[in-house]
């Protein structure tokens, strides 16, 4: 069961792009494109978050070739529970906002 807790951004785009097996510095470089350069992670705040969703399941580290200290990690399936649920918490924020606001950007 998914947490009932809102992501960060900079967890967001960790998990969108571990779609793909990626190592460190090529989310690094995903995060920043997807985010049209708004969103940068510094190497601890990536590590700190590798270890994070680790520990919660929500991807899983690749076995890697002997000699490469680079390590891939891919979303796991309760990764991918926890990327639609803030996809809908996301959804229901912005129908909300434009019910109040009286509709979209103006």
């Amino acid at each position: 069961m998914t947490e009932n807790i809102a992501l960060t951004e900079a967890v967001y785009y960790i998990l969108l792009s571990l779609y793909e097996p990626m190592h460190g510095y090529g989310i690094m470089q995903n995060v920043e494109q997807l985010s049209k350069g708004r969103v940068r992670l510094a190497a601890g705040t990536l590590y700190g978050a590798i270890s994070t969703l680790l520990e919660k399941g929500w991807i899983k580290a690749l076995p890697g070739e002997k000699n490469s200290r680079k390590k891939e990690y891919l979303i796991t399936q309760q990764g991918k529970d926890a990327v639609e649920h803030e996809i809908m918490r996301l959804r229901e924020l912005v129908a909300n906002g434009e019910i109040i606001t009286g509709g979209g950007a103006e």
